[in-house]
């Protein structure tokens, strides 16, 4: 499975860096595209990044109907993102997380990629795709800020933030007894 999640995160890196090179955040003292895949960071508590994709792994399973040693599986994708928006005041919230939308819709199009080992450089073709659902957008919330986080040039306020949720089909590399 650590393919499949390496070969969507890639595929939606990719695709944000040719849309949009200027989304990045800064992490670790280091300027990357923003998309972050939650369980490959280090642990620490603080606040999520704002205006940064956040991707987080969900259940995996065989799909419903399939036989054979070599099924189907599809895996639960969910994608969190929040803003404060761009300006002081924060009135255009809306907007920047309706871009937000825009682009995270975007790099999911169109809804697949080759499977591929990013083990190894350069990474390799592992012969099969994997394919995925449209992100279903969650109700927009909004919620306090922390003490430490808030609207652009330090203004506390009320940030807006979105889950949207999606499947990742694919051929596991293993063979089921």
């Amino acid at each position: 499975m650590q393919f499949t999640k390496d070969s969507f995160y890639m595929a939606l890196l990719q695709r944000l860096v040719s849309l949009n090179p200027l989304q990045t955040v800064t992490l670790d003292g280091t300027t990357r595209p923003a998309i972050i895949v939650a369980e490959n960071e280090l642990v620490i508590s603080a606040q999520p990044v704002s205006d940064a994709f956040y991707i987080e792994w969900g259940t995996a399973q065989m799909v419903q109907g399939q036989v054979g040693d070599r099924g189907l599986m599809e895996m639960e994708c969910v994608i969190t993102y929040h803003t404060f928006g761009t300006v002081q005041s924060g009135v255009d919230r809306g907007r920047a997380l309706a871009a937000l939308d825009m682009e995270l819709l975007s790099i999911c199009e169109p809804p697949r990629t080759q499977k591929r080992d990013y083990t190894q450089s350069p990474s390799a073709d592992l012969g099969t795709s994997i394919l995925w659902t449209t992100p279903n957008l969650g109700k927009v919330v909004g919620t306090d800020a922390a003490k430490n986080e808030g609207l652009p040039r330090g203004n506390e306020g009320v940030r807006l933030e979105r889950s949207a949720s999606l499947k990742v089909f694919f051929f596991p590399e293993v063979t089921f007894l």
